[in-house]
């Protein structure tokens, strides 16, 4: 049914529906609808809706102050909200409540950097052009796109859905939200929020559901007018060959496999932290995550013995137990994947240096240990796929220049990490990667102000900053000739 007529839409049966998984217990604690086409349709017809409702004037024709409100009020709901939003995205995906809470504080903060840029945009509109004739004049309006679909994955699942859902609001779209069905709790928790703020009908509409059933109907729909995803190249692929059936636009946030290059000159347990935090953070399960480790042959032995050293104290658990640093992986076929990943390298004849499979204080759930693997190969699968999950491959170089050429071996190129003293190695080392985003003595931090987005097979479009907002304005040309003389290309009839 669809609740509210036109506001959040959901699977017209229980029958259709998505078993919510507790990761930490391997227990199901409930269900969540699964939507359909036929709801996908109900949601686009929602959301057209709300751009047609009173010309306009509502939602995508009103002043970017009138919808900079909305989403200040979702803001301060979120921060109202935070103990309970963490809690339920530590629960339904499986990452450590320390991190959950603070993604919730990157919600809110994101959807208050896009209500200024909201904001922002009434000024712009009108931007005057140069142009080299006198008799005309030209300026620039932006406009909404339009409807917009946006699909999201598991590891970020409410942060992921706000880096879409807040600047498609702030340009004025309508959206709809199919977030992943291994883990949709926080996003429907976000539409109740949304519901309480008065957000007008149809502006967001929520479809939780599976890919097949609801995000490529979604995809092809020929009413939505852009899509953007987060996921894997193969899904990204997909996506784009529908797309291009209607020549909708697309941005696409895809997989990767990122290099963290490490100096000899570097402070060692500084240099180890970061390298573990890039692998490690959120379960190891980011498209960011630095998981291809090249360190410096000189440092290597003493460099890896730290890392296990470190490894050793990380705290894996319930990811509600105090200081818990690593919990479960999202879903027992994720879980079954990286255990081939690490079987696959060790029977390639890499070595399993630490970790490797399940801790053995933990009986339940889908844990895996950090996992350091070496004498890797550049052939090797492990070195070659995304794993998604903690698990770190080690290489070493003897040359800056073998360095860069073993960062950028990779049909990735989402992110980059450099760990040296030498900033202008640093600057070069910068200017040869080949990604999209890059890290200098340190690895992961992502701030809303900045761009975000790939090259290569980890996708297009930039996310966050100014250019997660131009994302879904459209670019409108404005001239007008103001000379009081006549064109005069053509002999006027009346000088004949």
């Amino acid at each position: 049914m669809a609740k509210d007529s036109t506001w959040v839409i959901v699977a017209n049966t229980i029958a259709k529906a998505v078993k919510v998984f507790l990761v930490v217990l391997e227990q199901i604690r409930g269900d969540i609808p699964a939507a359909t086409k036929e709801d996908v349709d109900l949601a686009v017809a929602a959301a057209k809706a709300a751009l047609s409702r009173n010309k306009g004037a509502d939602w995508a024709s009103a002043s970017g102050s009138v919808r900079a409100r909305y989403l200040r009020a979702i803001a301060a709901k979120v921060t109202e909200k935070k103990s309970d939003l963490a809690k339920l995205e530590a629960i339904d995906c499986g990452k450590p409540l320390d991190e959950a809470a603070w993604d919730i504080d990157d919600v809110a903060g994101c959807f208050e950097f896009y209500a200024d840029l909201a904001e922002k945009l009434d000024a712009k509109q009108k931007a005057p052009v140069s142009l080299p004739m006198d008799t005309f004049k030209s300026y620039v309006l932006k406009e909404p796109i339009g409807v917009v679909g946006l699909i999201t994955p598991w590891n970020y699942p409410l942060l992921m859905a706000t880096w879409k859902v807040a600047p498609a609001l702030a340009a004025g779209c309508a959206a709809i939200l199919k977030p992943s069905e291994l883990a949709s709790v926080t996003c429907l928790e976000l539409a109740e929020i949304c519901r309480e703020v008065g957000l007008p009908r149809g502006v967001l509409n929520i479809l939780p559901g599976l890919g097949l059933e609801a995000g490529a109907p979604l995809a092809a729909h020929p009413d939505v007018d852009k899509i953007a995803f987060t996921g894997s190249s193969a899904t990204g692929s997909k996506i784009m060959m529908a797309a291009a059936q209607l020549v909708k636009p697309v941005s696409l946030e895809l997989g990767g496999k990122s290099p963290i290059v490490v100096f000899e000159d570097v402070d060692l347990d500084k240099a180890v932290e970061w390298t573990i935090f890039g692998c490690f953070w959120t379960n190891g399960q980011m498209c960011s995550a630095t998981s291809r480790l090249i360190v410096h042959e000189s440092i290597a032995t003493e460099f890896l013995n730290r890392i296990v050293k470190w490894i050793k104290n990380i705290k894996i658990s319930d990811p509600l137990e105090e200081g818990c640093r690593l919990g479960p992986i999202v879903s027992e076929g994720q879980y079954e994947k990286i255990l081939k990943f690490i079987s696959n390298a060790k029977s390639e004849g890499a070595t399993i240096l630490t970790g490797g499979s399940c801790p053995e204080h933990l009986k339940k759930g889908f844990f895996v240990e950090p996992t350091v693997i070496t004498d890797v190969t550049t052939s090797m699968q492990i070195w070659r796929e995304e794993v998604f999950g903690p698990v770190l491959c080690v290489k070493t170089f003897s040359t800056e220049e073998e360095a860069i050429d073993l960062a950028n071996d990779t049909v990735y190129g989402l992110g980059s990490a450099v760990i040296s003293n030498d900033l202008e190695r640093c600057e070069r080392i910068t200017k040869a990667f080949k990604a999209g985003v890059v890290w200098i003595n340190c690895s992961q931090p992502c701030f809303t102000q900045a761009p975000w987005g790939g090259i290569k097979r980890s996708g297009f479009g930039r996310e966050l900053g100014e250019w997660g907002l131009d994302n879904y304005l459209s670019v409108k040309q404005v001239t007008q000739y103001i000379s009081d003389e006549a064109w005069g290309w053509y002999q006027s009839p009346s000088k004949l």
